[in-house]
């Protein structure tokens, strides 16, 4: 064997190993920059260091924009919910659900249910929840079940006119609000107008 064998030989059992890498007290290496969450159960994605990093602020509840008793504020809505709610909430859940079930779905499944078991509240109600928490509105004037159950026309016409008082056009539908939206971003703001000529 040569020396230069012998050497390398001698080298590989004798050089040190490649030290350990270092990990945090959740099991990952201190090196690893991939996203993670902390073991503790709180679900708090964390730092490399291991420290969880502080939740998220909750937003403030504002309350709704018009009253639950204010339906002649719009009479035409009114009416319609009156003889025909099925419309209104077809409206509303499409809003609500971004486009995800249309209008007209939505509608003939609260149909289905009225026919059925007469008591579309259970189903209704649960869309003013899921609208709340998209807008931070407070729970009143009760419980969101109970508003349905006992004010459910009028739990429709303020949902409704809630919606359209955030700038939704109820008429277009999801849909036809991101486009104009769209449309709108897409035209950018208008440059400013000088009125009269240049005069010497």
């Amino acid at each position: 064997m040569s020396s230069y064998d012998q050497k390398s030989t001698y080298e590989k059992f004798t050089a040190p190993p490649a030290p350990a890498p270092e990990y945090t007290p959740t099991g990952i290496p201190v090196s690893s920059s991939a996203p993670y969450y902390s073991g503790d159960g709180s679900g708090y994605s964390t730092s490399q260091t291991g420290q969880p990093f502080p939740p998220p602020r909750p937003r403030d509840l504002v309350p709704w924009s018009t009253g639950l008793c204010d339906c002649f504020s719009d009479v035409k809505n009114c009416c319609i919910t009156m003889w025909c709610p099925c419309i209104t909430f077809g409206q509303i859940a499409e809003i609500v659900d971004k486009g995800s079930t249309s209008c007209g779905a939505s509608g003939a499944l609260y149909t289905l249910i009225m026919c059925v078991t007469g008591c579309t509240c259970c189903y209704s109600c649960f869309y003013r929840s899921k609208m709340r928490q998209q807008h931070a509105l407070h729970e009143s004037p009760c419980n969101d079940c109970l508003t349905h159950c006992f004010c459910e026309t009028c739990a429709l016409c303020q949902e409704y006119r809630e919606l359209q008082n955030r700038g939704y056009n109820m008429q277009i539908g999801w849909h036809g609000n991101a486009e104009e939206k769209n449309r709108e971003v897409a035209m950018g703001p208008t440059p400013p107008t000088v009125e009269g000529g240049m005069t010497r």
